[in-house]
């Protein structure tokens, strides 16, 4: 049943990606600018402006365009960049690890932070902690990650002289610096998440934690630990992973803003670049590997979904 479950949810996928490709390869040409005015005055090439336009493939109908472009990327070939003539995969394969890595530390540090804390703040509804933890919520929904990070940088290197990591450093030639570099920008980029998916937690396990079977629980004499913890977080906890599914493409489109700060070479900061040059094939190259995950990510999290609670499953 499981299986035919998730079939059917790849199967309404791939109306998704494709609508989602059509956006993706329309969207950049929308930008102000033509990329061959650009190449021409950046690299002052002395080639006709259209001679340039025919060479690059930009002079043919976008409908031509647009079904060469997915007929290549179906086998596995987003094309080349405008400006350095190498395979976006290619670009994207290198830059891609690093972006996930921020962004799976962030919704690891996110998780370790909101739901204990959620727990907390529902088991002690209405004392210090409790307002601890909702007002520390709401703050965090509040500050903006790009401002944050701006303080960070700023702040402790007027005030102490010290600033944070910046810039990168490979896993092979410091493990110990390569996984410092990370915990700051991915709790920067969690903290928004975290405040989210506390809230919804506290709230959730409030409810659970009202209904009957958790009293007759309590009234077997189970310990606090065991009716929290087996009986009502199982079942608090099936829309704060809703919620999760939400919020991990909102990490990862912040991680534009984190990694340009930090010097993090990865793909999002790349997708920046790309967008100030009008580099139309990493443009549309990264926005589709970001779509796909995205939609993978929806596929795990109803699976999931599908686990803590087998009724889904019909």
């Amino acid at each position: 049943m499981l299986r035919r479950y998730l079939a059917k949810r790849l199967l309404v996928a791939i109306p998704s990606l494709l609508i989602a490709s059509l956006i993706v390869f329309t969207l950049p040409r929308l930008i102000p600018g033509d990329v061959v005015v650009l190449m021409l005055e950046e690299k002052a090439y002395a080639k006709d402006i259209e001679e340039l336009r025919a060479k690059l493939g930009l002079d043919r109908a976008l409908p031509v365009q647009y079904l060469e472009w997915l007929g290549n990327a179906v086998r596995g070939d987003l094309g080349e960049s405008l400006w350095t003539r190498r395979p976006v995969l290619e670009e994207i394969g290198r830059r891609l690890p690093i972006t996930l890595e921020l962004a799976f530390l962030a919704t690891l540090l996110a998780l370790l932070i909101a739901v204990p804390v959620g727990v907390i703040s529902a088991t002690r509804q209405d004392s210090v902690q409790d307002f601890l933890a909702r007002s520390g919520a709401i703050l965090g929904l509040s500050m903006p990650g790009f401002w944050l990070a701006t303080l960070i940088i700023v702040l402790p290197a007027i005030w102490w002289g010290w600033r944070p990591l910046t810039g990168f450093t490979e896993f092979a030639a410091d493990p110990g610096a390569h996984m410092r570099q990370f915990v700051l920008p991915a709790l920067i980029l969690g903290i928004a998440s975290s405040a989210a998916l506390m809230r919804l937690t506290r709230g959730m396990l409030l409810e659970v934690l009202r209904q009957d079977y958790i009293r007759t629980a309590w009234a077997k004499g189970l310990r606090e630990r065991v009716v929290v913890m087996k009986h009502g977080l199982r079942n608090a906890v099936i829309p704060v992973v809703t919620l999760l599914g939400t919020q991990i493409p909102q990490i990862i489109g912040g991680t534009v803003i984190i990694e340009t700060i930090f010097g993090l070479p990865g793909m999002s900061r790349f997708l920046f670049d790309a967008i100030n040059q009008r580099d139309y094939p990493v443009i549309q190259g990264v926005n589709l590997v970001v779509v796909s995950f995205v939609v993978l990510i929806n596929l795990a999290v109803d699976a999931f979904y599908a686990v803590l609670d087998p009724r889904i499953r019909y």
